[in-house]
C-alpha cells in the first residue's frame, strides 16, 4: 500500500482542493482510499503561507467529496440491485457478509445510522450501497451524509492541523499510523455517542402489534 500511499499523497499536494474532492469520492465508494491520508495532509498544508488552501476550504471540499461518492455508489446501486453486487462485489472487496452487515444496520437504525455510518470504519464505505438497493430517500440519504462526512473531515482536518509533523508529510504510512494510534480516544467517543443513539432508538421503537 506503500506506493498507492505515496501517489495518494501526491495528488493532495500538488492538486489541492481538486486533489481532497477526488480522494475523498473514491474514498466514500468502493475503492479503499483512507482519509487518513487525505485530509490531514490537506489540513497540514492549509496551515502553511501560500499553500492557497485553507483549513475550511479542505473540511468543505473532502465534505463534498464524500457526498460525491457517495451519491454515486447509492445510483449506481439502485440501478443495478442487489444481485449483481453479490455476483461481482468480490471484485471490489465488498463480500455478501459485509454487504449484509451494512443492510442490517440500514434497515435497523434508518437515517441515523447513515449519519454514524460516515463516523466509523469499514461501515462508511459500503453504507451507501443497501441505502441504493432499498431505495432510501435520496434527500434523507444526502443530508445524512453531510452531516456525518462533516464531521468526520473536521476530526481529521484538527488532526492535520495539531498532530501532522513535517517529518511525516515525507513517509505517509507513518502519518496514517500515527494518527490510527492518537486517534483511539476520537474513535471511543464515537462509539460511545453510536450506543447512546442506538438505546434511545431501541426505547423509543413503538412495539410491534402481535398478528
Amino acid at each position: 500500500m506503500h506506493h498507492y500511499f505515496t501517489i495518494w499523497f501526491d495528488w493532495v499536494q500538488h492538486w489541492g482542493y481538486l486533489g481532497v474532492i477526488l480522494l475523498m469520492a473514491m474514498e466514500s465508494s468502493i475503492i479503499p482510499v483512507p482519509s487518513e491520508v487525505v485530509i490531514p495532509p490537506a489540513a497540514f498544508l492549509a496551515m502553511q503561507p501560500g499553500s492557497g488552501m485553507t483549513i475550511w476550504g479542505v473540511v468543505l471540499a473532502g465534505t463534498f467529496g464524500s457526498w460525491l461518492g457517495a451519491a454515486i455508489t447509492y445510483w449506481v446501486s439502485r440501478g443495478v440491485g442487489r444481485v449483481f453486487i453479490v455476483k461481482f462485489g468480490g471484485y471490489f472487496m465488498v463480500s455478501e457478509k459485509k454487504l449484509e452487515m451494512a443492510e442490517h444496520w440500514v434497515h435497523r437504525y434508518e437515517s441515523g445510522g447513515i449519519f454514524f455510518a460516515r463516523l466509523l470504519p469499514v461501515v462508511r464505505h459500503l453504507i451507501s450501497i443497501p441505502a441504493g438497493i432499498i431505495r432510501m430517500g435520496f434527500g434523507v440519504f444526502s443530508a445524512m451524509t453531510v452531516a456525518g462526512s462533516l464531521v468526520w473531515c473536521c476530526v481529521l482536518a484538527w488532526f492535520g492541523a495539531n498532530v501532522i509533523t513535517k517529518e511525516m508529510m515525507g513517509d505517509p504510512v507513518q502519518m496514517v499510523t500515527e494518527l490510527k494510534h492518537k486517534s483511539h480516544w476520537i474513535i471511543g467517543a464515537i462509539l460511545v455517542f453510536c450506543i447512546l443513539y442506538f438505546v434511545v432508538l431501541k426505547l423509543t421503537a413503538k412495539p410491534q402489534k402481535e398478528i
